[in-house]
């Protein structure tokens, strides 16, 4: 049996990095006395699996993990101790049960929606939002595991709009394509021709595709 367990980084917690992020959750783990599964050889640890790591200096709302346990347990017995080991600002939002042969995670993602709220939000941002997402192609150049390399960004933008002082996105996230908020961020304010502001980019929610709609990842 599998635990798949919704939980936010909040903003204080931002600028931890992710094996911080796994490091806390392990001891917290630990802390809970939950009928973990542990990994085989000399040094066994806990079997525990993020959809997708969060950038630094990003908080998530609802991000996922993935738990296998021995036994059998309710999802509200679980998320009861679990919680009570958590810090405040890293609280565990839902736990449902999955079975074994349940896909990881990771394995369903295919996106993710993101908010970046302005410092302040420049005149004209709006139209240029639209000429932005007119183009067939955003060439852009990212960086990867074996250097710098340039990528088209048009196909893996989902959507992005502008609602009062937060720019709305969604966008690829999976093995095959994904458009990190930053680089798509510098290359709208370069088209647009305007200094980027100040801002806070929040991962708000990790998506999957099913019959080619998108649906929260937590409910596939």
């Amino acid at each position: 049996m599998k635990m798949i367990v919704v939980f936010e980084k909040a903003p204080r917690l931002r600028h931890i990095g992710h094996l911080d992020l796994m490091r806390a959750m392990q001891r917290a783990l630990r802390r809970s006395n939950l009928p973990l599964r542990y990994s085989q050889g000399f040094n066994p640890h806990i079997l525990l699996n993020f959809a997708a790591p969060l950038s630094v200096g990003m908080p998530g709302k609802r991000e996922i993990m993935e738990v296998p346990i021995e036994g059998t347990m309710s999802a509200e017995m679980f998320k009861e101790r679990l919680s009570a080991a958590l810090p405040p600002d890293l609280p565990c939002l839902s736990v449902h049960r999955v079975d074994d042969r349940h896909p990881a995670p990771m394995a369903q993602l295919s996106a993710a929606t993101y908010e970046a709220k302005l410092a302040d939000v420049p005149n004209g941002l709006e139209e240029a939002i639209q000429r932005f997402v007119a183009q067939d192609e955003i060439p852009a150049i990212r960086k990867t595991k074996t250097g710098m390399k340039p990528c088209d960004l048009r196909p893996m933008i989902y959507q992005l709009s502008l609602k009062d002082d937060k720019l709305l996105m969604t966008l690829a996230l999976c093995e095959k394509a994904t458009c990190k908020p930053d680089l798509l961020l510098s290359s709208l304010f370069e088209f647009a021709q305007m200094e980027r502001p100040r801002m806070l980019i929040t991962r708000l929610q990790l998506l999957g595709e099913e019959q080619g709609v998108f649906k929260p990842l937590e409910t596939l």
